[in-house]
């Protein structure tokens, strides 16, 4: 039995060789066809677009609602006029914010795919570039963490728990949730 398994083994590793060998099927077959190599096209959209592509999720996961979804869900939170008013101003600075520093990622990105494309890539300009992406990237975390952190402040606790029981995320039996937030009805 030992020896069967041996064999097979042997035959397992030599045919995975042969194949890396003949350099089929690598997880980037296809991806080389993009404009920009390291971004999906529903990447590039999202960014554009301000999306929030689960960014926020520190937040969202941790009673900290979003305001797309509470004005999706305005009826059911039960949203006063001001409330109202308030989120979709929010959303909207978020929106547009978020926006502007998308075009910049996406600019800062089809800069570095350029570079190796025309191989004018240096150390120090792929330093320079992926210093510039990761901050961009960072500022628009920032900016729909900043979001939520915000959002919380214009609804009451019940809305909270409301929210997290509506989105499924929990039971909401924390009576102290966000009870220290600062309402601006």
């Amino acid at each position: 039995m030992a020896t069967m398994f041996s064999t097979v083994l042997v035959l397992v590793v030599l045919g995975s060789g042969t194949a890396i060998a003949a350099g089929t099927s690598s997880p980037y077959t296809g991806l080389e066809k993009r404009e920009i190599k390291a971004l999906s096209s529903d990447e590039v959209e999202a960014y554009l677009g301000g999306k929030g592509m689960g960014l926020a999720k520190a937040a969202e996961l941790n009673h900290y609602p979003g305001p797309a979804h509470v004005l999706a869900m305005s009826n059911a939170l039960a949203l006063t006029d001001d409330q109202q008013m308030r989120t979709e101003s929010l959303f909207k600075s978020m929106e547009t914010e978020a926006i502007s520093l998308g075009h910049q990622l996406i600019a800062r990105e089809a800069e570095l795919d350029g570079m190796f494309a025309d191989q004018t890539i240096t150390k120090e300009r792929l330093q320079q570039s992926t210093a510039a992406i990761a901050t961009l990237q960072g500022q628009i975390r920032r900016v729909h963490l900043q979001t939520h952190l915000t959002q919380v402040e214009i609804l009451d606790p019940e809305q909270i728990r409301q929210y997290d029981k509506l989105r499924g995320y929990f039971e909401a039996t924390d009576s102290s949730l966000h009870e220290n937030a600062q309402p601006h009805h």
